[in-house]
């Protein structure tokens, strides 16, 4: 990923395992959550059963910070979850890091949740009125609330209760006694997967977390489905349906791993292919440019395709440091520059005199790509433009990717013709909404909200009855 101050933000990946027989569950969750590493780097998490009783560990910091000495030691269990968090809700603190556990009228519960309630206000302002006492700031600990505040007289029937009380994006894992229980929101907006193998199985944001254990029998969980699983083995129901499906389209376009599976869907083919969809909507114009080249990393795959489909040469002409984590918003302009040059550096021998097209995934608020633009231009590239896989971003999103407020957004005060002017670019093109859809099998059952503005959940507030 590339993790640039104008990108939008990661948010959280999920883990969830159960094993029929006694093994060294902390262990296991910490490489399929290395492996959604690119899922949020601002704190991670585990909760397991140990000896009857559960246990959870968390920080801020990366996984192998956080939980690598869980790689040193021996902890039997059958059941855990994980979690590796960015803040789309609340703030970066400890305190709302993942998992959350709780001790209530229900037992002692441990939740991991990806997305976000776009009823969050509304649901926190009523449990405010009946007394409720939060802990943190993420919406997450609204699920908790819940399910203890619910009358019904099992945790499993408080659990589907507290479900249907829930509008918007939820990929959620939950550990109970020996129970693993996982979920997903009834129009599916955020992937999830489960397989098994010999009576060990796991649950993940994304198929390259099972992978990594060497689970190849998998599958998506389905919209609105219950899974539980414990000793007696998977049971599954469907809690909720919906009219329709409103998957994620950001994450084929940029979060989610190019070897990945999610939604039934390969995202290095569905990038592959909105780079050959922008090379096909530049036509004769290709013939004026010498070469392609990507804004690493999550610009590369449709570099590819574009290069792939227009028959110009793909080079590696930004190189890009691995090693500066995470980028953060500095005061001066500057800064920012210098920010940008510490993760990416162009190749003077491949950018001199070339008339370059640039393809990225996204363009926020253009202050990246204008330092970016600015470094080809000093390092000799006679033409620079810009091809960005995503549509113009048009507005938030109240599902769980951190896209900034409208007035922020460029795309909704400018035209591409004053972006290229405004970020120094010779041109600047997106993929339309309409050419997005051809990318994908299914494209109705997508979310392109961020795009279009057509919300298939509208938030309600704590004023909203």
């Amino acid at each position: 990923m590339n993790n640039s101050i104008d990108k939008i933000k990661h948010y959280c990946g999920i883990v969830g395992i159960h094993s029929l027989s006694e093994r060294n569950i902390p262990q296991d969750l910490f490489f399929p959550l290395f492996s959604l590493q690119h899922r949020g780097q601002e704190g991670a998490g585990i909760s397991y059963l140990n000896n009857g009783k559960l246990v959870t560990y968390k920080d801020l910091g990366m996984v192998s910070d956080v939980l690598g000495r869980y790689l040193e030691e021996d902890r039997k269990s059958t059941v855990g979850i994980g979690h590796v968090r960015y803040s789309t809700t609340g703030g970066n603190q400890v305190e709302n890091v993942q998992p959350i556990q709780a001790s209530c009228n229900k037992g002692d519960i441990s939740i991991a949740h990806n997305g976000n309630f776009s009823n969050s206000d509304f649901l926190k302002s009523k449990l405010t009125e009946k007394g409720a006492i939060f802990g943190c700031t993420t919406d997450s600990e609204l699920v908790l609330h819940l399910i203890a505040h619910s009358m019904q007289d099992t945790f499993y029937k408080a659990l589907k209760e507290t479900l249907c009380y829930l509008e918007g994006a939820f990929s959620m894992v939950m550990v109970r006694e020996d129970n693993l229980y996982i979920m997903r929101d009834p129009m599916g907006f955020r992937p999830l997967y489960i397989g098994q193998k010999d009576g060990f199985t796991v649950c993940a944001s994304e198929s390259c977390a099972l992978d990594i254990l060497d689970i190849t029998d998998y599958r998506s969980v389905e919209p609105g489905e219950l899974i539980v699983v414990n000793s007696n083995g998977i049971q599954s129901e469907i809690f909720a349906t919906a009219k329709r499906k409103a998957q994620c389209s950001f994450e084929l376009i940029y979060f989610a791993r190019p070897d990945s599976q999610i939604f039934d869907t390969s995202v290095y083919a569905s990038r592959l292919q909105m780079g050959r969809v922008l090379a096909q909507q530049d036509g004769d114009e290709i013939e004026n440019f010498d070469l392609v080249m990507s804004v690493p990393d999550s610009g590369n795959t449709a570099a590819l395709g574009y290069a792939k489909e227009s028959g110009l040469s793909y080079e590696l002409g930004l190189t890009r440091n691995h090693y500066t984590g995470r980028s953060f918003i500095l005061p001066t302009q500057k800064k920012r520059e210098l920010a940008v040059k510490m993760k990416l550096h162009p190749v003077k021998e491949i950018v001199k005199d070339k008339r370059i097209v640039l393809v990225d995934d996204s363009l926020v608020r253009g202050t990246t790509s204008s330092i970016i633009v600015k470094l080809l231009r000093s390092a000799g590239a006679k033409e620079v433009h810009v091809r960005l896989s995503a549509p113009e971003i048009n507005g938030p999103c109240y599902y769980g990717i951190d896209v900034p407020t409208k007035e922020e957004l460029i795309s909704t005060t400018k035209t591409p013709e004053e972006i290229a002017k405004h970020i120094g670019a010779d041109s600047v093109k997106f993929l339309p909404v309409d050419k997005l859809k051809t990318c994908f099998d299914k494209s109705e059952d997508f979310c392109y909200a961020c795009f279009n503005n057509d919300y298939p959940v509208e938030p309600k507030t704590g004023k909203d009855k």
